[in-house]
């Protein structure tokens, strides 16, 4: 259901701190929205030197962005400790500075996703959702909670 992509810009991202941002991030998402860790994808992109501007002008110190696409019906408040604990795991795993760490949240709307070949429920339907599942899908997803 959620899909993060993790861009770096100036800066490498070692395999270790991959690990432990897509880890660190799922756990967030998860005790804040009570999601399944399952349904939590973390997906890295680098972006090229000499290819990102701010205001017409090549950037040049490190800088990370965290684009998460969620489903829809969430409260502010909800979403609010979600980008905050997503940013601060972001701080805490890569060490940058705050002002070197962009957070954005997209709403899409359950109806308009599909995930594991099955259109997505509304928040809090998960369970109705999961059980219409193979068993196969279900024995899959259920591993990856461990």
């Amino acid at each position: 259901m959620p899909t993060y992509t993790v861009t770096n810009s100036n800066f490498n991202l070692k395999s270790k701190i991959k690990k432990e941002l897509a880890k660190t991030i799922t756990k967030v998402h998860s005790k804040v929205t009570g999601a399944n860790t399952y349904f939590a994808q973390v997906i890295f992109t680098k972006i090229k030197k000499n290819d990102h501007f701010m205001g017409g002008k090549e950037v040049k110190d490190p800088q990370i962005f965290l684009l998460g696409q969620i489903r829809a019906g969430r409260t502010k408040k909800i979403k609010d400790a979600l980008i905050k604990g997503l940013r601060n795991a972001l701080i805490k795993t890569t060490k940058l500075d705050a002002t070197q760490v962009w957070v954005y949240i997209i709403d899409l709307n359950p109806s308009q996703m599909i995930e594991y070949g099955s259109v997505l429920p509304k928040s809090g339907k998960e369970i109705e959702w999961f059980s219409k599942l193979s068993p196969k899908l279900k024995k899959k997803l259920l591993a990856l909670e461990k």
